[in-house]
């Protein structure tokens, strides 16, 4: 596995982020072996179908060249305009050719790893001018690579080119007995043959080649557990901040909360666990809110700014925990809870207008609570 400097072991795969700063410095996968064959790939197709054009414009071209009279060679503006002339030709006649492979030159390289500007690739580095950096380029995976590239290169394509040159070898020779037509047409299809059998060489070569880069390429931007965390911390925040700040929103919150206490209607508790403020205006609701909802500690501080806004507090355990476990802060309490919430609604706005209730507070201790609201 690849290594930091310092020793620390590269194991873990490159985050997207990590991709996306590589690709921004211009570090994407590229093979030299894919756009070479896409390159000779299609100079065989275009030659194939337009090499016989080629053979008839170099004819001409050849023909201008060696044929001459007495006087183009004694008037120098007549030579220079046959010379000119045949330069001419010569560009229209390579031109198609040339835009060819200089687009696919430029398409085959986005092949793998996609299009990709990056302006501080271009900016200079006096780092690669370091003697000690470039030995060790010399002896790094990726030279002992590109060594065994061209040697297979060589190998592969002398073999092939060896072969050809024997099988071809008598149509090679019997073309000097040709007339000029047919030994150019014979020439160009040989061109061609050749293309094709250099092709095949170089299909073997980028075949390793194309996966090998997209390997290295990850392999060098492999990650060690510690930049992992190190990265996790600068996107996600620092855990011990967030932590910090949660409590921050949860005080926050709960101060709002605590706020509203003294605009309840009703405190129900059971009696010391929870307590659950709860508020209902004809006006403005169209159901019963919970105001404020604690347990223990925050269940007691409730309970004691009722005490100092004379907020009726009504024990009714198992309301109280139905409430605690179902409602939401300044949202309508659960439907199944309604009934049960209104008769103490109803009985605080007696006590309210100064009306004698017949309903005594005992009855609200055991008051009836769906089942299934009475837990989470």
């Amino acid at each position: 596995m690849a290594e930091n400097a310092d020793g620390t072991e590269k194991s873990e795969e490159p985050s997207e982020k990590k991709l996306r700063e590589a690709r921004e410095k211009g570090q994407v996968p590229r093979s030299k072996e894919l756009s070479t064959l896409m390159m000779v790939l299609s100079a065989s197709v275009f030659l194939y179908f337009y090499g016989q054009y080629i053979i008839k414009d170099f004819e001409i071209i050849l023909e201008q060249g060696l044929s001459f009279d007495r006087a183009h060679a004694f008037d120098f503006k007549m030579l220079t305009s046959r010379i000119l002339g045949m330069v001419e030709h010569s560009i229209y006649m390579v031109v198609p050719f040339l835009s060819l492979m200089v687009f696919i030159a430029l398409t085959s390289s986005a092949l793998i790893g996609g299009w990709n500007f990056s302006a501080k690739s271009m900016s200079p580095k006096f780092s690669k001018l370091n003697p000690i950096s470039g030995l060790k380029k010399m002896v790094s995976m990726n030279a002992l690579m590109e060594l065994l590239k061209a040697f297979a290169k060589f190998v592969l394509i002398g073999i092939l080119a060896t072969y050809f040159l024997w099988y071809s070898y008598e149509e090679i020779v019997s073309m000097g007995l040709q007339s000029k037509d047919m030994a150019l047409a014979h020439s160009a299809q040989l061109i061609i043959e050749a293309f094709i059998f250099v092709s095949l060489a170089l299909i073997v070569i980028a075949a390793i080649d194309v996966p090998f880069q997209v390997h290295q390429h990850i392999t060098q931007l492999k990650m060690t557990k510690q930049e992992v965390k190190e990265e996790y911390k600068q996107q996600e925040g620092n855990p011990e901040v967030k932590g910090r700040i949660r409590q921050l929103q949860r005080e926050m919150s709960q101060k709002r909360m605590m706020q509203s206490v003294p605009d309840a209607d009703v405190i129900i508790t059971n009696p010391t666990h929870f307590a659950v403020a709860l508020k209902y205006d004809v006006d403005e609701m169209s159901e019963p809110r919970a105001l404020a909802i604690g347990s223990d500690l925050m269940a007691s501080r409730i309970r004691t700014l009722a005490a100092e806004n004379n907020i009726p507090i009504i024990e009714s355990a198992l309301l109280a925990r139905a409430l605690y476990y179902n409602a939401q802060i300044d949202q309508p309490i659960p439907y199944d809870l309604f009934k049960a919430v209104a008769s103490i609604l109803a009985y605080v706005y007696q006590l309210r207008d100064g009306v004698e209730s017949k309903v005594s507070l005992d009855e609200f201790k055991n008051i009836s609570v769906p089942e299934h609201m009475k837990t989470e």
